[in-house]
């Protein structure tokens, strides 16, 4: 590849610009790029700090707090025609030879998305590879937890086999924080789906890109390291999660089929419920709240629910 567009989403993210930005150099090193920077109607001052991090990028200031895959769309658009598009969220930081590893990976398995090995703050390694959502996996996760049904196949949607991160390999798909997507792939696919305002919009591209023969790839040699939100501990950001779960599994399967994965969700959640954890008792209602449901719950619908 000879040139990479770097897509960055904030919101409120003036305070991780700064060690975003001194990841890039050397994370980015033997790969072309530049940089764009998609603010959602922050009320810091992000795109100053942007601007002053990262000289000569290009910013674009939305206007609204679309949600994640809006601005990713947003910053492709702004970038024009690339050899191919690393997605990241604010918080990530690109390890040394990052992005070469990525394009690597891209052209060894020829994928139309590579993804990193990803670490916390701590340097503790992230369970970002997924399989594709199941009935069989919902269930055995309202029943087993995703821990133990993440070392069976089968059984988990999550992949927590720590063996798996240290294969280079095809997956269904990863969680979104860092995504290198191809041009080609992103030509074919593209753009994001709005209608997911925050979570399983990667998910749903990279569900689709698979349809139309594209693969995703995860690449252990590429490392970057994600600090994560907040969505475990935002009983708002946690009902999100699983409103979108079930619109997602929704759409590519049928009524029974999405009600029995819905119902999977209600009782995983409703368990955990009944041992007061508020996450669950705010996504038990959410997820019996048909206005959840909606074309795009959006920010106003998170926030009622924080």
């Amino acid at each position: 590849m000879s040139v990479i567009g770097i897509v960055v989403v904030t919101f409120n993210s003036a305070s991780l610009l700064k060690d975003l930005a001194d990841s890039l150099g050397p994370g980015c090193v033997g790969v072309s790029w530049r940089v764009v920077v998609v603010d959602n109607d922050s009320y810091d001052d992000s795109l100053a700090e942007a601007q002053r991090v990262l000289p000569g990028c290009l910013t674009v200031s939305t206007g609204r707090n679309g949600g994640y895959a809006a601005g990713i769309n947003a910053g492709v658009r702004a970038l024009g025609p690339c050899d191919g598009y690393l997605l990241m969220n604010p918080d990530v930081r690109l390890l040394p030879g990052c992005m070469e590893a990525l394009c690597g990976g891209l052209a060894q398995w020829d994928a139309g998305v590579a993804v990193p090995r990803l670490s916390d703050g701590a340097g503790v390694l992230i369970h970002s590879q997924r399989r594709e959502p199941s009935l069989i996996r919902a269930w055995a996760d309202a029943a087993m937890g995703a821990e133990r049904a993440g070392r069976l196949s089968v059984l988990g949607e999550v992949v927590t086999a720590a063996e798996r991160y240290d294969q280079h390999q095809i997956i269904d798909w990863a969680e979104g924080s860092t995504q290198l997507v191809s041009a080609e792939c992103w030509r074919a696919c593209g753009p994001w789906d709005e209608s997911f305002f925050l979570y399983s919009e990667e998910t749903d591209f990279e569900l689709r890109a698979r349809d139309q023969g594209f693969r995703t790839v995860y690449v252990p040699a590429a490392h970057a390291v994600h600090l994560e939100g907040d969505s475990a501990v935002s009983p708002g950001l946690w009902s999100l999660v699983q409103v979108n779960r079930a619109r997602l599994y929704a759409r590519r399967h049928s009524t029974p089929k999405a009600v029995a994965f819905w119902a999977a969700l209600v009782v995983r959640e409703a368990s955990r419920a009944v041992l007061g954890k508020r996450t669950s008792q705010r996504a038990v209602r959410a997820l019996l709240d048909r206005s959840a449901f909606q074309q795009n719950p959006g920010p106003e619908w998170v926030a009622t629910r924080t």
